[in-house]
Parts: C-alpha cells; structure tokens; sequence
C-alpha cells in the first residue's frame, strides 16, 4: 500500500470497527476492543465536536461503556481527502452517524505519522457540521 492507501485504510477500517463495537456486533469483544486502539499512537489526542481533548486514555476508558450500547447505528465515511510527506499524513474528511430518525455529522482532520505497515493516529479534530 502507498501511503494515501495506508491513512484511507486506517480511517475506513476505524470506522467499521467503531460501527460494530457500537452495535455490540463483535464475536470478540477484547479482540475488537484491541483492534479498535492499534491504530493510534500512545500520545494521540482529539478535540471533539464540543470542544472537549479526548486523549488515548480517555478513549479506552471509555469505548467499554459505549459496547452495544446504540445497535441501530451507522456510520459513513465519505469525502476522503489526503496529504502526505513520506512520514506524516494529513486527512479530511466527513464522517456521519445515524441512529434512529438522529443524524450528526462532523467534518474532520486527522494527522498520522506512517510506517511501513499502516498509518497511525496521531491527532485528531472534529468539527459539527
């Protein structure tokens, strides 16, 4: 995979996984759990649609109280857009859930420093749209 091909992946694939861990669809919730926080590097952080920095602790503390906690669901993710050096990457794009007759959406960026193998979160913001 070239590096584009890494950080669409990586957004993609945390996007699948997050929808399953939200609807409570895992045949392994502690191997989807595990899953869910490879991608990101230990000092990654984000500021949410509120305003709120959320860093990896706070995530992983968090992701067990949300486990099928919103079975009906969705998310996409559409309007991918990369830029990249050999190391570093820069993404945006939008992400919307829906959940029953409730839809949000956010626009987001995300910064990710890559490696051989995969790109990993480094920081993310989010914006509601």
């Amino acid at each position: 995979m070239n590096n584009t091909e890494k950080i669409v992946w990586e957004i993609e694939e945390f996007h699948r996984n997050i929808e399953k861990w939200f609807q409570g669809k895992a045949e392994n919730q502690e191997s989807l759990y595990k899953e869910l926080l490879s991608g990101f590097l230990p000092d990654f952080n984000m500021i949410n649609g509120n305003g709120d920095t959320v860093t990896l602790p706070m995530l992983s503390d968090w992701l067990p109280t949300v486990f099928g906690k919103f079975p009906e669901r969705n998310i996409q993710v559409e309007n991918i857009e990369v830029t990249h050096s050999e190391h570093h990457g820069l993404a945006t794009y939008i992400e919307t859930q829906v959940t029953g007759e409730i839809t949000t959406k956010r626009k987001s960026s995300a910064i990710f420093l890559l490696n051989k193998e995969k790109a990993l979160w480094l920081h993310l913001i989010e914006n509601w749209i």
